[in-house]
């Protein structure tokens, strides 16, 4: 009987406790819904709830884009903290029937030509295409339809049709308001332009479908120029959130004309490091022909993971392009259906671990047209109440074992910072004294006061990290420049380090006029082989510059194996005067180290070790998580090396090695003479 009493008791305690347990996991951002609405209402899936809950997926349904599959942690509670059901519905869209017409010519006059088209029976239309015109194109029009063909509607007095193949611009359709027409008239102006012949194709397309859902744009966040090669521009794009269901990305620009290929790119993780992925490419195009503009300045996408990604443009010959405005293109995404009662509600989202909710309300799916219900209001995101939402570093493996630090022979320190994801560029010291990318950077390790290692991923990115060097005029101690009588200009590049990554040479000059060729080397000392100092020759290319309007484009060279103090550029000027040469850059490969910084805690990053192998951190198998978390980017301290490991250095002199070299000749030479007189 005790028994049974204290087993009633403690099932009716592990109740109320259960009650009292939150029924899902922490959320990590919740918001309320504007107002109290006693109807039904829609609310929109707007950049906060796509950036801060579970992410959608892009899908293709016809000639569509849809976002589906998300916000499966999206929950609503009214004030007693009860569940909220609602559902996520899709707009309706319906696939586009088009109707063919026969077609035949309008009489022609002196500055119009034409043709009419017949459907053959009255229909609800409000588009049509007009395909099979010869290229290249671009006309103004008249477009006229009619019931009957005696009753006229001018349905777009200025319209412009085009098929550009050279630009990539293409437009051979016209939309208008919905009505009941047959028959359709087109006027081509051809007061400025050539006449076109007849079309192959003329279609119509019924409005039973309805009018698609408007394009969803939002503005990114802002761009910023990053450094490039010649005759590329560079722009890091920081976006609303991550894994939006974007599907391409909209530009603007300055300038009348357009045409530069273009593609996107972002940081995915490719085995043991994150590479630039590309996202998508397309050619931009601006085109003003007979006071017409016509433009295409879209790129289309796959959905990006990251918060940045990278956009590049191939300028050519022409100045970098000037941004004014980028903007992503959305996929249609659902509306939230929402029965409040006219009672407060908050929704709160952001926890992985919940699964998509089921409710009751799913059995009147079909019988709710979404398109009819109001439209509600959603109020200010903020963090949410009650327990935080697990942050990323629960999911991070915790600091990894410890290691030897006296070993390494560069250190350099990393303030503390609020702990986060953060980003620390690798330098061109790290570049010259680390392992370098040849090696993976097996010997770099970030380390906390406790000789910790800190678990990191690398990162290559696909921008340049530039070096500005100074370059002098020089003279040169090799023969064969000496011997010579070909007029040479020498010019002299000091590097900071002996040692550094294969890169890319850039050289300016303010000439505009001129060709010569140039050669890159390094001038090496007398050796085992040679006797005397001898020119090792890296790149040579004609530079040229032909346009009396505009600086000559600027020279690059490949440089590969660089081991020296100093860069030697060679150039034959012929017979003319000295090519001016200024501003010379060495385009490095850039990397950079992502990584979860404990809070308040120093780091240390060190390098420059030959007894160890890349490590082998956890990190990169929660790539999910990482990569798709904005990271700070931070740098470290100045370099110090370690006296305790001193730098390698050469065992003997040039000038040393020669005189052993000699002696131990001579020693050589009067042992042989001895043993021929032993002999004798």
């Amino acid at each position: 009987m005790i028994r049974s009493v204290f087993l009633s008791l403690a099932l009716a305690i592990g109740v109320v406790v259960s009650a009292q347990q939150p029924a899902h996991g922490p959320f990590r951002y919740e918001r309320s819904v504007a107002g109290s609405s006693p109807q039904a209402q829609r609310l929109p899936v707007d950049v906060p709830l796509l950036s801060g809950g579970r992410p959608f997926i892009v899908v293709r349904r016809g000639s569509r884009p849809v976002a589906e599959g998300g916000l499966a942690d999206l929950r609503f509670f009214d004030a007693n903290e009860r569940e909220v059901p609602y559902l996520l519905m899709a707009p309706r869209v319906t696939e586009a029937r088009w109707l063919r017409g026969s077609v035949l010519p309008i009489a022609v006059t002196e500055k119009t030509s034409g043709f009419e088209a017949d459907l053959g029976t009255v229909e609800q239309v409000d588009k049509v295409s007009i395909e099979g015109l010869g290229a290249p194109f671009l006309k103004r029009l008249t477009l006229e339809a009619s019931g009957d063909r005696r009753h006229w509607t001018v349905l777009g007095p200025e319209g412009t049709l085009f098929d550009l193949p050279a630009e990539g611009r293409r437009q051979t359709s016209l939309d208008f308001e919905p009505g009941p027409y047959r028959f359709f008239r087109v006027v081509w102006n051809d007061t400025n332009t050539g006449r076109v012949g007849l079309p192959s194709s003329v279609r119509a397309r019924a409005a039973t479908a309805g009018p698609l859902p408007p394009l969803t744009l939002v503005p990114a966040e802002g761009f910023e120029i990053r450094p490039s090669e010649p005759g590329r521009s560079r722009f890091r794009v920081r976006l609303p959130g991550a894994r939006l269901p974007a599907v391409a990305l909209h530009i603007d620009a300055a300038g009348e004309h357009i045409s530069r290929e273009a593609y996107v790119t972002e940081q995915r993780v490719s085995g043991a490091e994150a590479l630039p992925a590309i996202l998508g490419r397309a050619k931009l195009t601006r085109v003003i022909k007979d006071g017409t503009v016509t433009s295409d300045l879209r790129i289309p996408i796959a959905s990006p993971t990251e918060t940045e990604i990278d956009l590049v443009v191939h300028d050519g010959d022409n100045q970098p392009l000037l941004l004014t405005e980028l903007q992503l293109e959305l996929a249609d995404l659902p509306w939230i259906y929402l029965e409040s009662k006219g009672v407060p509600i908050v929704a709160r989202f952001g926890n992985r671990t919940a699964q998509s909710p089921s409710y009751d309300l799913e059995a009147a799916r079909n019988t709710i047209d979404i398109d009819k219900v109001a439209v509600g209001e959603w109020d200010t995101p903020r963090a949410a109440a009650g327990p935080a939402a697990a942050t990323p570093s629960a999911d991070l493996p915790a600091t990894g074992a410890a290691i030897e630090t006296a070993a390494f022979r560069y250190s350099r320190g990393i303030r503390a910072g609020n702990a986060g994801l953060v980003a620390l560029p690798l330098d061109v010291p790290v570049l010259a004294h680390s392992r370098g990318p040849a090696r993976r950077f097996e010997d770099i390790r970030v380390v906390d006061t406790s000789s910790r290692q800190i678990p990191y991923l690398i990162e290559r990115l696909e921008e340049p990290l530039p070096l500005v060097l100074t370059i002098e005029a020089a003279s040169s101690r090799v023969p064969e420049f000496a011997k010579t009588t070909a007029q040479r200009s020498i010019y002299r590049i000091r590097l900071p380090y002996r040692t550094l990554p294969d890169g890319m040479l850039v050289l300016r000059t303010s000439a505009q006029l001129f060709r010569r060729t140039v050669s890159v080397g390094v001038e090496r000392p007398p050796d085992r082989l040679r006797r005397d100092a001898y020119f090792e020759p890296i790149a040579t290319q004609v530079w040229q510059g032909l346009n009396r309007e505009a600086a000559a484009p600027e020279l690059t060279l490949n440089i590969h194996g660089l081991d020296a103090e100093a860069l030697t550029v060679v150039v034959d000027e012929g017979d003319n005067s000295p090519l001016p040469i200024a501003q010379p850059r060495l385009l490095l490969p850039s990397y950079r180290l992502r990584f979860y910084r404990p809070a308040a805690t120093d780091l240390r990053l060190v390098y420059g070790r030959n007894d160890l192998s890349a490590p082998q951190y956890d990190l990169a198998l929660l790539a999910p998580i990482v990569m798709g978390t904005e990271a700070e980017e931070i740098a470290a301290g100045s370099e110090i090396a370690s006296a305790a490991v001193p730098q390698a250095a050469s065992l003997v002199s040039p000038r040393l090695f020669w005189a052993l070299l000699g002696a131990a000749i001579l020693v050589l030479i009067a042992m042989l003479v001895r043993l021929v007189r032993q002999s004798g």
